[in-house]
């Protein structure tokens, strides 16, 4: 549970890369900003211009945890991740901020892949197609909903190798530009879902905190809607 000395204290959980830096933009709309001293540190817990503000800077996979347990009220993570996670309801998903925006796709060896009658991706020798992903529970989902059994193999980087090296014969991965993609020889084939950053709030948090939650978001809610 979150540190008491902290009650004052409103923690924003940020995924860390493309996420963090594309957030910082939005989170200067509404007043909130980090010291480039602090930005150039090795600091996980990074103090804003905004006393009762703090931010936290984690991987992406523990954005929800931290926020369904209330270590942080709120966070900023992608939709992949939310997709993904396992927890027991403990968060809301007020806003689709619009930021780090990509595609949730199904590529392959161009050529190497057909669909059968049904329009389902297959291999041209029929066998169980094996598909690469880090996005387990996504995939099956995906493929469940089309009626096709696949083999799916967790992977949490470097995707583009397995169906180049034999491993798998496509994978599920993000895709922003398709620019790695096509350095890798590879072309997407389904479409799964659009992704993009999501703010997400402690339930318990927004009923104890509500006047200082509400009016956050709020602010939130209105810089995504101006230019």
């Amino acid at each position: 549970m979150k540190d008491s000395s902290n009650k004052n204290v409103t923690t924003i959980a940020v995924s860390k890369g493309r996420i963090f830096d594309e957030s910082r933009d939005l989170l200067k709309k509404i007043g909130i900003t980090v010291a480039q001293q602090d930005l150039d540190g090795r600091k996980l817990v990074l103090p804003t211009n905004k006393k009762d503000i703090r931010i936290l800077i984690i991987r992406a996979t523990d954005v929800p945890t931290y926020v369904q347990y209330g270590a942080a009220e709120l966070g900023i993570v992608g939709k992949d991740t939310l997709m993904e996670f396992a927890g027991d309801g403990g968060i809301y998903e007020p806003l689709d901020l619009g930021i780090a925006k990509c595609k949730l796709m199904v590529a392959g060896v161009e050529g190497k892949i057909v669909r059968n009658e049904a329009g389902q991706v297959t291999l041209s020798q029929g066998r169980r197609l094996r598909v690469a992903t880090k996005y387990f529970q996504s995939t099956r989902r995906y493929f469940a909903s089309k009626g096709q059994q696949v083999e799916l193999i967790k992977l949490y980087g470097s995707m583009e190798l397995a169906p180049l090296l034999g491993l798998a014969d496509c994978i599920v991965d993000l895709v922003a530009t398709g620019g790695t993609l096509k350095a890798n020889g590879l072309v997407a084939t389904e479409h799964i879902a659009d992704i993009s950053s999501r703010l997400i709030v402690n339930k318990a948090a927004m009923k104890i905190k509500s006047a200082t939650l509400k009016p956050l978001i709020e602010q939130f809610r209105l810089a995504i809607e101006k230019p």
